[in-house]
């Protein structure tokens, strides 16, 4: 498998709302209903959204691209700016910062080396942008995420709530230098 990883263009949007629409639901808390995951994808991950994401200066979007097959197979995307939840704000350290919003990667991928390299490109990213540190919020009870992100340094550094269906839910906040 030859998976290369390059910055998100306007054909991009629909394969990413397919990853999105099949990785989001993994890393929901328990319990959460599958009407209000539904939602969520339906407002937050479309390819319309995808499509605004890209013409947003201030966010990033790489892509991990299976080139056997040329298939979408993850997705990243940074947001560079201070951190408007005040949470947030206080428990991440390094200024200037980006948040790394989006990481996925297809289940059937996991365990491939895929993730490790979207995430070099995120910190590649993110030094090239000028940032200090790079943070992210991760589901509480996503014990799995939690390890692969202490694995390539990131640290709990506060916590923050997460709104999926009106329902809110606790994430860990993790920082890591770039």
């Amino acid at each position: 498998m030859t998976v290369s990883i390059r910055l998100a263009a306007a054909p991009d949007v629909r394969p990413l709302a397919h990853v999105a629409a099949v990785t989001f639901p993994l890393a929901c808390p328990p319990g959460t209903p599958l009407v209000e995951i539904a939602r969520f994808v339906t407002t937050t991950l479309s390819a319309e959204r995808f499509a605004e994401y890209l013409d947003d200066p201030a966010r990033t979007l790489l892509v991990a691209v299976d080139e056997e097959i040329a298939d979408v197979v993850g997705y990243a995307m940074l947001i560079d700016g201070e951190p408007s939840d005040a949470d947030v704000a206080s428990a991440v350290t390094a200024r200037p910062t980006v948040e790394l919003s989006k990481f996925y990667v297809m289940p059937d991928r996991h365990g491939q080396g895929v993730a490790a390299r979207m995430m070099a490109a995120v910190f590649e990213a993110a030094a090239t942008d000028g940032a200090e540190s790079v943070w992210l919020g991760v589901n509480g009870e996503n014990v799995r995420a939690q390890a692969f992100y202490a694995g390539r340094g990131f640290e709990t550094v506060g916590a923050r709530r997460f709104v999926v269906g009106g329902r809110e839910h606790d994430d860990l906040v993790l920082e890591c230098a770039v």
